[in-house]
């Protein structure tokens, strides 16, 4: 066998070779024909080997180079967020709380982000380009991810031995910025390039600039440059300066440290010209528009978490939390219209806590006021205190407690007692139910418990209840005097008997749809309610007043205009709902009463500060038993003002509502009425009933009771069965021996 072997190999020599061929393929299966079986098994079973531990070792590298990097690629993208989420309008965004103007901005609702969407259309050029030139100047050319910046700041690092150069581009903050934390991890790393490079794939640059330009934070919880502008400079993104726009691009480096409330002011005011610096670079400026950027003198907002109109805007907020949710409101980026006159407001503010400044003389520490559009309901002002952001006084008292000045209370949606300034509705109802303004009524001392003598002289009938025989403001008593003059001048024992003459029960319900809506049932009061012996709010008081100055039509109370979602569509609309509470001939008796001068004038005097020169204003004053709360409410057609001087803990004053809220009242009238049309209340009719006592008789030895119905005055009266006749009679005798 071997030496047939070698003959074969023989013969395969003598074969001529292939020339230029790498491999004799021929030659080698000869040889191997030519080999003995044994050795020829050997070295296939040798050569099978060797290709099995290739195999062996490329899966493994294999494995090594892809399964492996492909596993921890799943793992790292594991609930990778979808960059399609930009488009579906998600971020949250405050709720702002706009002037009656839409313009100026009062408040903000917002959550963890202070934030307002901008479109890059509104944003200015010199925004965008300032962003570039400090933040990506390969933004236009690069896919989403500056590999050479990465591999340049790697170096960087290596050569300092620490973290400090930065390459993310724009695209790779904003992802950073909304998807992901700051954390410097491999898995944010890879998580950041993947979701970046999707993002650039997906959409165009513009849209890129205009979701970070939204998205970017600016400090505190301020998000994007819309809020960033309001909040540094008070004023929109679209109305910055250059100089401005730099200061907010430099900010984005480290909005904290380099805040303008800190101490690294003057390092923001240089990162600024840096950026500055930068656009000139990049041929985005000239020489010449750089420097006068630079020397720009910049005013920053206050920064302090003071707010306009803050017992208002707190009102405000109120209702939108009640009526839409907190949650709801710190998101959905709403933009409430409100009713406020901002002007309004600050004279309201001013005036209020100039007047309480000169009452101190009389021990008044606070005060309120509330002005409404008659015509509309609209709020124009509220200043519920002196002072919302001042401090309490005095400085060891405890708010809500024994404070005189409790700053953070809004007294004008507080219970208070309204003095005679809720006569008017008393009188109102009279008029209603048949009474007349020239009837006359006895103004003698009277005492109304029927159980207690009608001399006037007890303080507690036979079963210990208090007896009842109020005295008149000035101590005097006039005798007969006619509706008109009894409010007028505010005569309180004429008007208890015009409270019983229309009811108790009936004068709670009539009050109610004017919109005074704190009292309780009947079995609460008694005949002191005319002189204010339930507690009532001043916003409402004012509303109820405007009933009049409106010829008798109420409107609902409106502080929200417009409500406005995103986009611009309206979620809700201002409806003024008017209800006419009283005929027009009743409102039009009580504007002529409480707008005649010569018909106060024996009490207020002729030149009072009830009195307005030039204008038709109707007035009323109010004053509490010792003091305690001091009130003037007045109206033109299209103004309706209240004011109420005093205590937050009731603590007596010593003056009455004319000296202390008067003032007030007046000053605030005659500013805000020189800028409105003027106008003049229609005159009542001059009508004639037939009956002598409603057509101005004097009423001669008997009281009213004697000759008329109190449920219908057109009747004749029946005195014998009336339990106060008794009493009123004796009082009327009783002035008359005296005289």
């Amino acid at each position: 066998m071997m030496k047939t072997w070698m003959m074969k190999i023989k013969t395969i020599n003598s074969k001529p070779a292939l020339k230029g061929a790498g491999f004799d393929f021929p030659l080698f299966f000869s040889i191997i024909e030519a080999m003995p079986e044994k050795n020829k098994k050997r070295k296939i079973y040798k050569k099978r080997k060797i290709f099995k531990t290739f195999l062996k070792l490329a899966a493994l590298c294999l494995f090594l180079l892809v399964f492996i990097p492909s596993i921890l690629f799943l793992y790292f993208i594991k609930d990778l967020p979808r960059p399609e989420k930009f488009a579906e309008g998600i971020f949250p965004q405050s709720t702002k709380i706009y002037d009656r103007t839409g313009q100026a901005l009062i408040y903000e609702i917002s959550g963890e982000e202070k934030r307002t969407l901008i479109s890059l259309e509104e944003v200015p050029v010199f925004v965008i380009q300032a962003l570039v030139a400090t933040e990506d100047k390969k933004f236009y050319k690069h896919q989403g991810v500056d590999f050479k910046g990465i591999a340049r700041a790697i170096l960087y690092d290596l050569k300092l031995q620490q973290p400090v150069q930065g390459a993310s581009t724009i695209s790779q903050q904003l992802i950073r910025s909304y998807f992901l934390s700051q954390h410097k991890t491999l898995k944010r790393k890879t998580r950041e390039l993947i979701l970046t490079l999707e993002l650039e794939r997906r959409y165009d640059k513009e849209q890129i600039l205009e979701w970070y330009l939204n998205l970017v934070p600016f400090g505190s919880n301020i998000y994007g440059v819309q809020a960033a502008s309001e909040a540094f400079f008070e004023k929109k993104a679209s109305e910055l300066s250059l100089a401005e726009a730099c200061v907010l691009v430099a900010l984005i480096k480290a909005p904290t440290r380099l805040s303008p409330y800190g101490e690294n002011k003057e390092a923001l005011l240089q990162r600024k010209d840096f950026v500055l610096d930068n656009m000139l670079e990049m041929d985005f400026l000239s020489k010449e528009e750089a420097q006068q950027a630079k020397q720009e003198e910049l005013s920053f907002s206050e920064g302090t978490d003071t707010f306009p109109a803050p017992h208002f805007v707190i009102y405000v907020l109120d209702y939108l939390e009640t009526k839409y949710g907190r949650e709801y409101l710190e998101r959905a980026g709403l933009e409430v219209i409100t009713t406020l006159d901002l002007t309004l407001q600050e004279r309201a503010e001013r005036v209020v806590k100039e007047g309480v400044e000169a009452a101190r003389y009389a021990n008044a520490h606070n005060g309120a006021l509330v002005a409404l559009n008659p015509k509309t309901g609209e709020v124009l002002a509220m200043a519920g205190s002196r002072d919302y952001f001042g401090k309490s006084f005095p400085e060891d008292c405890v708010p809500g407690k024994d404070c005189l000045f409790d700053p953070q209370v809004n007294v004008a949606i507080s219970l208070r007692q309204p003095g005679s300034s809720f006569k008017p509705f008393v009188y109102a109802l009279s008029f209603y139910k048949g009474f007349t303004p020239q009837a006359h009524i006895w103004d003698v001392k009277t005492e109304f418990n029927y159980l207690c003598s009608p001399a006037a002289d007890q303080e507690r009938d036979k079963y210990n209840s208090k007896c009842y025989h109020p005295q008149n403001y000035d101590g005097t008593f006039k005798g007969q005097t006619s509706f008109k003059n009894a409010l007028a001048q505010s005569r309180n024992v004429p008007s208890v008997k015009v409270l019983y003459l229309a009811g108790l029960t009936d004068t709670l319900d009539f009050a109610k749809k004017f919109g005074i809506q704190t009292f309780k049932d009947a079995s609460h009061y008694g005949l002191a309610l005319v002189l204010g012996g339930g507690e009532v709010k001043l916003l409402e008081m004012a509303l109820g007043y405007s009933v009049f100055a409106n010829d008798g039509v109420k409107n609902n109370l409106n502080v929200v205009k417009e409500i406005r979602g995103q986009k611009g569509k309206i979620i809700e609309r201002m409806k003024t709902e008017s209800l006419k509470v009283i005929p027009s001939e009743t409102a039009r008796q009580i504007n002529d009463i409480l707008s005649d001068n010569e018909a106060r004038a024996p009490v207020f005097g002729w030149n009072s500060v009830l009195y307005l020169k030039d204008y038709e204003a109707a007035v009323k004053t109010g004053t509490t038993q010792e003091y305690k709360d001091a009130w003037t409410i007045g109206y033109t057609p299209n103004l309706a003002v209240g004011v109420w001087v005093g205590n937050n803990d009731n603590t007596p004053t010593t003056r009455a509502g004319v000296y202390l809220a008067g003032p007030i009242w007046n000053r605030f009238m005659r500013e805000t009425l020189n800028d409105l049309p003027k106008e003049n209340f229609p005159k009542p009719k001059k009508t004639q009933t037939g009956n002598p006592i409603l057509d101005g008789a004097f009423l001669g030895e008997h009281s009213i009771l004697f000759y008329l119905n109190k449920d219908n005055p057109r009747i004749e009266g029946n005195s014998r069965n009336d339990p106060q006749a008794p009493n009123w009679d004796y009082a009327v005798q009783a002035w008359l021996n005296s005289h």
